[in-house]
């Protein structure tokens, strides 16, 4: 047999053994099936899939005609002009008291009285079902995912790739002993990436758990859920974090509604919200807030000092780069809160966060 023969089905095999390991790779990162028995407790859950508290309303045609076109012809610089500032990332754990640190998207580290817990955390290059394809990133991760150190819990707000990374999960799976704590249904899909059903909390809306002297309690938002072929087979959730001296809010993903109201009276006042600005739309009014939308939700929770989250990382809608912090910033001013736009890696002390600087303002 001729040596280019011998190349050639080496080459050959290799080739079929590689689209078959991307093959199950990408079936693997879809997740796993929740069990709709479990999923029956919860009152949002109806004719087998959840819903939000409000129908959603749907895009009009010619909403759905204009996205299109915006997204193809628009004019909006949709990435930054350079490179990302980042912060030096501060890896030793922080002092008493309370302590944000922003990693980009919606990934964040809540330092609150001596605890530790994790939002969202992605740190793969895509966010993706597969990493050869999909929104890419457009700043490096301020720090390595072991740096960040030993964290009490991993809180997730839903299981959409921008806020639920195979990859990530999988790292911290290996590197922490910590527990995942997430809305219903998404520990499917932990178990069928190995977690051990040991670490996984699912909680329904209203309901909490305690850990390290903090309580963690789920609660409502307007969005759905779904990896790719699944639609709102998984609940979505907003969370509060709270210890006795500190109350943390997270909006996760959501439009912007009246329950953030009764958020606010029931488990406020905050000490800080972290809150969703970005990959905004028109048309999406019932799944992601603008920015205006997001002061008033600060305003609703009665918090202290807000914090943007899910910008300025991964390119999810037609708005510039820029518009969501420029936006965000203006309507704070307006309304008079006190607010912080830390660079990717920058931890906010948020008894004392400083002036906002409009860094970003350099990258439009």
């Amino acid at each position: 047999m001729r040596k280019s023969t011998v190349l050639g089905m080496a080459l050959g095999a290799a080739a079929v053994g590689a689209a078959a390991w991307i093959a199950a790779d990408l079936r693997k990162s879809f997740g796993g099936e929740p069990d709709g028995d479990e999923m029956k407790r919860s009152p949002q859950f109806k004719d087998g899939i959840f819903h939000n508290v409000s129908p959603a309303h749907p895009i009009p045609v010619s909403e759905s005609r204009s996205m299109i076109a915006e997204l193809l012809f628009g004019k909006q610089r949709r990435e930054p002009s350079g490179p990302v500032p980042l912060a030096i990332p501060i890896t030793a754990p922080a002092p008493k008291g309370l302590h944000i640190t922003w990693y980009g998207h919606a990934s964040s580290l809540v330092e609150i009285d001596g605890a530790r817990v994790l939002l969202d955390p992605v740190w793969s290059e895509r966010c993706s079902p597969s990493q050869l394809a999909g929104p890419r990133r457009l700043h490096p991760t301020p720090v390595s995912l072991q740096d960040v150190g030993p964290v009490d819990a991993v809180v997730i707000s839903h299981d959409h790739y921008d806020h639920l990374d195979m990859r990530t999960i999988l790292t911290l799976t290996k590197s922490q002993a910590s527990p995942f704590v997430v809305p219903l249904g998404v520990g499917a899909h932990l178990r069928k990436w190995g977690v051990p059903g040991s670490r996984i909390i699912e909680l329904d809306w209203h309901e909490g758990v305690d850990i390290a002297g903090l309580r963690l309690t789920a609660t409502p938002a307007q969005h759905f859920s779904g990896r790719l072929f699944t639609r709102n087979n998984t609940l979505w959730a907003s969370w509060v974090i709270a210890s006795k001296q500190h109350r943390v809010f997270y909006t996760g993903d959501s439009g912007y509604f009246d329950g953030y109201a009764t958020i606010g009276a029931e488990y406020g006042p905050f000490d800080a919200t972290l809150v969703q600005i970005g990959a905004y739309n028109t048309a999406w009014p019932d799944i992601h807030m603008t920015p205006e939308e997001g002061v008033a939700t600060h305003l609703d929770l009665n918090g202290g000092l807000m914090i943007p989250v899910h910008w300025a990382t991964f390119k999810l809608a037609m708005h510039s780069w820029t518009e969501p912090a420029d936006r965000l910033w203006r309507e704070a001013k307006a309304r008079n809160i006190t607010l912080a736009v830390p660079r990717p890696g920058e931890r906010v002390d948020v008894s004392s966060p400083g002036e906002v600087d409009g860094w970003w303002q350099a990258l439009a």
